[in-house]
């Protein structure tokens, strides 16, 4: 269903992007949004059947280069999609609303800017895109556009992170002082090739020319949400890694570690391993009340010790519970939440009818990859990179 259809049958008038109150306009059971999926690989066709179990979207196309892939997300479509070696044939189908685009990161650019002159809805997956002019030229023309554009940083969706960035501003962890991040994995970060021909298709993201490496793939997330949590962009960044494990024919390195400096003296730390995997991924909050961590799905309050903080195991005056304590880690901040792809796409199926920013849209995605363009030219160049103003505006 289009939304000009949806916002017809409502006798509402929308302008451009607007906030409308998600009660007035929720879709009925008859409205669908009618998905095409750019990029079938590993995360695209993963989402697949997520979206097959979501009310109100359908996966009715995919588009992917590679016919192995291409089969397996129609396979995971049950049938129901047309398929496409070619997304530009994708986007001439008019019975596409919106696309969903999970190709490798150096393509998002073209493709968004295709879809959105092919009048459908965007969801793009993180990173946005790939060097600076791609940054600016993809915010100017989605600002300009009447279709939505999400950008797929899902933690932006969580209700977890969205409770503990609420926390976090409204003074939980007092005056924020450092952030550290980590997501470490012991692996290849290799795909199996059956042609060889298919290595750099498939290998896409241990190639320069496609891929921004560990700080795109992985790290990124972070960076969205250190922006999102300080509500500023960094001033500068430096940064090392290398490749020092994998010796076998890449282009991008195998570790990574990073410091952004934000105002007020607040330094974020990113470090990205795939030579050991201990505590995987987390985040560190860092305040001089307390400290969060965070992890994929769980959170944590660690008070700074004072003599009003409360003990392990104290009573609590007021409930008569003892207070919940995890070794190490803190208190549990218990908040009901979806997994956060699920979130995401939920979010953005609402953004479509009821027309209204998503949480997580071109410019936190932009704001995002700008960080890790900085964060790539530190690496390759040994310099110590700076914001640069006017890049968004």
């Amino acid at each position: 269903m289009k939304r000009r259809d949806f916002v017809a049958k409502t006798g509402i008038a929308v302008a451009g992007i607007s906030t409308i109150n998600a009660s007035v306009l929720y879709p009925s059971k008859n409205d669908v949004l009618n998905i095409g999926v750019i990029g079938t690989g590993d995360r695209g066709g993963g989402l697949i059947p997520i979206i097959n179990k979501i009310e109100g979207m359908n996966v009715s196309a995919c588009a992917d280069v590679l016919p192995f892939r291409l089969q397996s997300g129609l396979e995971k479509a049950h049938g129901k999609a047309k398929g496409y070696s070619d997304y530009r044939e994708l986007l001439d189908n008019k019975d596409i609303d919106a696309v969903l685009i999970a190709t490798p990161f150096s393509t998002h650019s073209q493709i968004a800017i295709d879809s959105l002159d092919a009048g459908k809805h965007v969801y793009c997956e993180k990173t946005m895109v790939k060097g600076y002019s791609a940054i600016k030229e993809l915010v100017g023309k989605a600002t300009k556009s009447e279709k939505i554009f999400q950008t797929g940083h899902q933690y932006h969706s969580s209700r977890l992170y969205t409770h503990l960035v609420d926390l976090i501003q409204n003074g939980k962890i007092g005056k924020v002082t450092a952030i550290e991040c980590q997501w470490n994995r012991n692996g290849n970060w290799r795909r199996p090739v059956q042609n060889p021909e298919h290595e750099r298709a498939i290998n896409w993201r241990m190639y320069r020319e496609f891929s921004g490496g560990l700080l795109a793939e992985l790290c990124s997330h972070q960076l969205d949400f250190s922006n999102w949590v300080l509500n500023a962009v960094p001033t500068q960044v430096m940064g090392d890694g290398g490749i020092d494990y994998w010796k076998d024919g890449r282009e991008t390195l195998d570790n990574v570690h990073m410091i952004y400096s934000y105002p007020n003296g607040v330094r974020a730390k990113f470090t990205c391993l795939t030579s050991n995997s201990k505590d995987d991924y987390l985040i560190k909050v860092y305040g001089d009340k307390g400290t969060i961590t965070i992890d994929y799905t769980k959170a944590w309050f660690y008070p700074e010790k004072s003599k009003n903080a409360k003990e392990i195991g104290e009573v609590d005056g007021v409930s008569g519970a003892t207070i919940k304590w995890d070794q190490e880690k803190g208190i549990p901040i218990e908040v009901e939440h979806l997994d956060p792809s699920k979130q995401a796409l939920l979010d953005f199926r609402d953004s479509v009818f009821h027309n209204s920013m998503p949480k997580s849209n071109v410019v936190t995605g932009a704001k995002a990859a700008t960080c890790v363009q900085m964060g790539l030219d530190a690496l390759y160049d040994g310099e110590i990179v700076h914001w640069k103003n006017g890049l968004l505006s």
